[in-house]
């Protein structure tokens, strides 16, 4: 696991406003859904908050963190780093203002975005990717592959979706995206009426509810969708955290 490096060479009221950000202002941003204007002053000025926040998310920060964390947590448990194994799920959610990218899903009759996930089997997010909510779940699913291979990771071999992203020419594009292993997509769904609990499937639908434990995540209020993606990554940060204390 590479250790993230945060060294700041500004003057030194800089440097204490970042400390401020670790010592928990944007996590009582999430924590209590308030807006980045009405941080308490012991935080220091919002505008300072919010400009470092932008800039750990334009440099991959939150997203190395989150990484980080969730292998120290699947070694805690006794597994490998990397999961073999994980499940996609995507969740519409209305926004509180009208912002870029935002869409009708006809499906679910929300006007907003749309959270896709990809998690590994204890529940923990490996990548997310937030779009306009008319946004096809395949498409969402392409564009979460896509970014999570990215980083080259080799061991995913499984995944668990729902009927939404079931398609042959999916089915055929996973298999075709990794030269040096296959990757296999099994839909999984529940029969007849009810609740039911669905094997392996059902640890993204719990994500999904740790994520709404935190205010700001019962709507979207963020104007761009690659904050609304690092306060999610924030969100597990903090679960996590709590988790290694």
């Amino acid at each position: 696991m590479t250790p993230i490096k945060l060294i700041d060479s500004r003057p030194l009221s800089a440097r204490n406003s970042a400390r401020r950000i670790k010592r928990g202002d944007t996590l009582y941003l999430l924590k209590s859904g308030c807006q980045w204007r009405m941080l308490p002053r012991e935080f220091g000025k919002w505008n300072t908050v919010y400009r470092y926040f932008k800039r750990w998310r334009t440099a991959g920060v939150w997203a190395q963190m989150m990484e980080a964390l969730r292998q120290g947590e699947r070694r805690r448990q006794g597994r490998q780093e990397e999961p073999s194994a994980g499940s996609v799920d995507s969740q519409s959610i209305k926004t509180a203002t009208q912002p870029t990218e935002v869409g009708f899903d006809g499906g679910k009759q929300v006007k907003g975005r749309k959270r896709h996930i990809l998690v590994d089997t204890l529940g923990l997010v490996i990548a997310v990717v937030v779009t306009a909510a008319n946004t096809d779940d395949r498409v969402g699913f392409m564009l979460l592959l896509t970014r999570y291979f990215m980083g080259g990771v080799q061991r995913l071999r499984k995944l668990w979706v729902d009927g939404g992203y079931q398609a042959e020419w999916l089915a055929q594009w996973v298999k075709d995206l990794k030269h040096t292993h296959k990757i296999t997509v099994e839909v999984t769904g529940h029969e007849g009426k009810g609740f039911q609990v669905v094997p392996w499937r059902w640890a993204v639908e719990r994500t999904f509810a740790w994520l709404l434990n935190d205010r700001r995540h019962s709507r979207d209020y963020e104007r761009l969708t690659t904050n609304s993606e690092a306060l999610i990554q924030l969100s597990m940060i903090r679960l996590l955290l709590k988790r290694l204390a």
